[in-house]
C-alpha cells in the first residue's frame, strides 16, 4: 500500500500543531507531578 499523497500543507501544519500541544500538556503534567513529589518530601519532613 502506498501512503496517500493528497495531504496538503495546512493538514500537516494542523497535525504538527496538535502534536506539539499534546507534548507540551503532557510535559506540564509530568513537571507538576515531579514538583508535587519534591514538595511533599520537603514539607513532609
Amino acid at each position: 500500500m502506498t501512503p496517500p499523497t493528497h495531504h496538503n500543507q495546512d493538514d500537516t501544519a494542523r497535525r504538527r500543531k496538535g502534536v506539539v500541544r499534546t507534548a507540551l500538556v503532557l510535559g506540564a503534567v509530568a513537571l507538576a507531578i515531579y514538583v508535587a513529589f519534591i514538595l511533599s518530601g520537603v514539607l513532609g519532613a
